[in-house]
């Protein structure tokens, strides 16, 4: 009995006791189970990214799936027709929290944080896609109350659980390039966004929008918002760096022990009042964390920028990928598949490598499943993942301020650059309101 109450308590309540955010509600636990029983799971966004998150939990129960859109999420609904379906999530949790033991979410970016919250402040485990929120200050709260109700979270950097971006971790812990106090990570993608449409054009009867659009500014509907594009447009998306260096960064941090940079400068093409830019480039420098990881420089670039470092000859430059450089050498690796070459190769050549380390997850869905069912954490709990999609964000915060700025990750402000506070949060739609 002692087991089944402590797995009990560690799935359902943990800190809750009876505090609910904007619209939480106390969470009660559903019947006891055993260890080895699966999880009940809700999913929120579910077309899309969305349908291989709901794939990759379907060992567990999937109890519930929740869209804004009837047919984008239809095959989803097909395949899971013992799921409970919901198109607003605020009424899912209310109907049934007392149900489920996690949360998978897989939404537009401005809808993270109010779905994100929603979850914690009732207890429940919670999975949620890069880059966590839409601003900075979002991505905070979200890890303050992951920590205050001691659920196991994991942002949905799906690659960091690969064996490519734990060889490239591995060879740079182990020394094998020396002591790194430069890294690069880029990215061709980039997203944009033109002027606002003015016309009204007819609305998909299975498209709940005022749902879509969640706290977000109210307009009016037209396709050019969804799906996908929404990612260019500054009210939903947070651009080419939301979207693609919590995963190309993540190395970087992972391998360094990085958390909060000390400053920011950010050049590009500048943003328009609606759209991202195509084109930037930010630069971070971070203090020394020990006597082997000393001051570092991290450059990040978007819209098929690349490093500045001179390269021997031959060698081809991922389309998007990292480059680390030591005092012994340099280590280039791809996005997609982890490690290309040490460099220059003739020096590496006879270099004998470290045996693998790192202890093999199984799967980033299964890490995360496991430390629901057993305890524990994950590879990208909301601790690591925080500061990493702080980071990235912040890269936008630099090019809207226009010039370079001091931070202070632990207070969450600039102290030389007031006005980049401005673009650390936004404004709520009336009923969508967060504490922040």
């Amino acid at each position: 009995m002692h087991s089944r109450t402590s797995r009990r308590r560690f799935l359902q309540t943990s800190a809750l006791a009876g505090v609910g955010f904007w619209m939480g509600t106390q969470s009660t636990s559903r019947a006891d189970q055993s260890p080895n029983e699966k999880l009940n799971l809700a999913c929120i966004g579910v077309g899309g990214q969305g349908r291989y998150n709901v794939d990759q939990v379907a060992s567990q129960n999937v109890v519930a799936l929740c869209d804004v859109d009837e047919v984008r999420a239809g095959k989803t609904f097909e395949a899971y027709p013992r799921a409970q379906r919901f198109a607003d999530f605020r009424k899912m949790l209310d109907k049934i929290h007392n149900k489920i033991d996690g949360v998978v979410v897989a939404t537009p970016d401005h809808t993270h944080a109010p779905v994100g919250m929603a979850a914690l402040a009732r207890g429940k485990h919670l999975y949620l896609e890069k880059p966590l929120a839409h601003n900075v200050a979002e991505v905070r709260l979200l890890t303050e109350a992951a920590a205050k109700h001691k659920v196991v979270t994991q942002m949905g950097t799906q690659i960091h659980s690969t064996q490519g971006y734990r060889r490239v971790v591995e060879l740079v812990k182990a020394g094998v390039i020396g002591t790194v106090r430069e890294a690069h990570g880029w990215c061709s993608t980039a997203y944009t966004a033109g002027k606002r449409p003015t016309e009204k054009v007819p609305m998909p009867p299975t498209l709940h929008w005022d749902l879509w659009l969640g706290p977000a500014p109210e307009r009016l509907y037209n396709p050019c918002y969804l799906p996908f594009t929404w990612r260019g447009w500054r009210d939903f998306g947070t651009g080419g760096s939301g979207d693609m260096a919590c995963h190309i960064l993540d190395p970087i941090f992972w391998a360094l022990e990085l958390k909060y940079p000390l400053s920011v400068q950010t050049e590009g093409v500048p943003m328009t009042a609606e759209s991202h830019s195509p084109k930037l480039m930010a630069t971070y420098e971070f203090a020394a964390r020990s006597e082997k990881l000393p001051a570092l420089t991290v450059k990040w670039y978007t819209g098929h920028n690349r490093p500045d470092v001179e390269l021997p000859r031959g060698i081809k430059v991922p389309g998007s990928g990292q480059l680390f450089v030591g005092d012994k050498g340099m280590l280039l690796s791809a996005h997609t598949s982890g490690l290309v070459a040490l460099l220059p190769e003739k020096k590496f050549a006879e270099v004998k490598l470290p045996e693998p380390f790192l202890p093999k997850p199984p799967g980033h869905h299964g890490e995360w499943i496991a430390a629901c069912k057993k305890g524990g954490t994950t590879g990208c709990n909301f601790g690591y993942a925080g500061p990493l999609a702080e980071t990235v964000l912040l890269s936008n915060v630099g090019l809207l301020v226009g010039k370079k700025f001091k931070w202070d990750g632990e207070k969450l402000r600039s102290p030389d650059c007031p006005q980049a506070s401005d673009f650390l949060r936004r404004t709520y739609r009336k009923g969508w309101e967060l504490p922040v």
